[in-house]
């Protein structure tokens, strides 16, 4: 395993009836339904809704997949709030409330349920038949309210099939947490010649061709302070395998504990017990990954 002098930057799709086939303007217009914003909505805030990372929906249109840290972020604070999603488009869209339940922390993956009229969904593909080299394009809302619930479609290639937990440089910057990552089971993810930005977390990364889901985008690398992601996108985005979302749906995912769970638009969220899945606060020459 190489070792890397980076900061992972978070960045704040499935059981589906069928795939679709044909070039990418058409699959992209059959998937964008599926896609949807994720946020939060508080009454006495301006504006009241707002959204912060990317979701799809899959299975029965009611279960929805994102990047368990965008719902982290979501349940800090103080203020009460609602979670939930936003659906449409543009000045068309209806933010529907969301219960949480379950979050993989190792994996970073989260299932949100909806109620009410169900969504289109996208179908989950085979992550293991992935190769290096191989080009895939990921959907979402590239920094959340800024540019507005607007789908924005990226191309990359996967570069590398690479090991989550790449340790810094020396021995002497091996933290207790990074340690106790490097002591789980080691899992891959893919690596990307594609650039994605903070709220395209949760976005299903998808062959171009069928619109089968293959992973989750979560991370970025970036070469300095977390605004580089920004300012100074490296190109460089991680994602994690479609088959571990299989995993969360059959329930073989931690679940949120019950006291976690919130319990509506008057119910204040908990704060998370533990860190999300990557911090994305620290300097360049460091790569940290926080565990459970």
């Amino acid at each position: 395993m190489k070792s890397l002098s980076v900061t992972l930057v978070l960045l704040a799709w499935t059981l589906g009836q069928r795939c679709v086939g044909g070039e990418l303007p058409q699959v992209i217009e059959h998937v964008k339904p599926a896609i949807v914003g994720i946020g939060s909505f508080q009454k006495l805030r301006t504006p009241p809704v707002s959204f912060i990372g990317t979701g799809f929906a899959v299975g029965d249109g009611r279960s929805i997949i994102t990047a368990a840290h965008v719902i982290v972020d979501l349940m800090q604070g103080d203020t009460p709030q609602t979670i939930g999603v936003l659906v449409g488009l543009r000045e068309v869209a209806q933010f529907r409330a969301a219960s949480v339940v379950a979050i993989d922390r190792e994996h970073d993956l989260a299932h949100l349920q909806i109620n009410g009229t169900p969504l289109p969904v996208m179908t989950l593909g085979d992550s293991n038949k992935v190769v290096e080299g191989s080009t895939l394009a990921f959907t979402g809302f590239p920094l959340g309210m800024a540019l507005g619930l607007h789908h924005v479609t990226h191309r990359g290639m996967v570069s590398a099939i690479t090991p989550v937990a790449m340790p810094p440089v020396t021995s002497r910057k091996l933290e207790p947490k990074l340690l106790q990552q490097l002591q789980k089971p080691v899992y891959t993810v893919f690596q990307l010649d594609g650039t994605a930005y903070p709220g395209s977390s949760g976005s299903p990364l998808y062959d171009p061709d069928s619109g089968l889901v293959l992973g989750v985008i979560n991370m970025v690398y970036i070469k300095g302070l977390k605004e580089s992601a920004i300012s100074n996108p490296s190109g460089i985005t991680y994602a994690i395998p479609s088959n571990f979302i299989r995993a969360l749906l059959l329930g073989r995912a931690q679940p949120l504990p019950a006291e976690r769970l919130g319990g509506g638009p008057d119910a204040p969220p908990r704060p998370p017990q533990q860190a999300p899945a990557v911090q994305a606060q620290q300097p360049a020459a460091q790569a940290v990954r926080s565990g459970d």
